[in-house]
């Protein structure tokens, strides 16, 4: 940019996306009207504070939304595996149960 200046489109698009000198933003508006528009809005958000807050405030609800989503969702897999797992500990105490009570019977045979 600083050794051949504003040659075309694609170092406008460049000088657009990089450069925040207000002299080479006016060389470039000169060139190229169509950035007008695109440098205007982008002058008004930064003018209009508020708005930049809200944008900011809406990005950070939407952050702890999807924080609070993937957090319940966390918590349902380990919800759903404890409860796998207590239902497997209760198979294995039916099982248990049964032998005992087998055990019990051929005690009570044997006397």
């Amino acid at each position: 940019m600083h050794n051949k200046g504003i040659i075309d489109k694609l170092d406008a698009w460049l000088t657009f996306l990089s450069m925040d000198s207000s002299e080479v933003i006016v060389e470039l508006i000169e060139r190229y009207p169509e950035f007008r528009a695109m440098y205007e809005h982008i002058y008004n958000i930064c003018r209009n504070v508020e708005g930049m807050m809200e944008m900011y405030s809406e990005e950070l609800k939407i952050l702890d939304r999807n924080t609070v989503k993937y957090m319940v969702d966390q918590m349902q897999e380990q919800i759903d595996s404890q409860k796998e797992l207590i239902d497997n500990q209760k198979e294995q105490l039916v099982e248990k149960e049964k032998e005992i009570q087998e055990l019990k019977r051929k005690l009570a045979e044997r006397k």
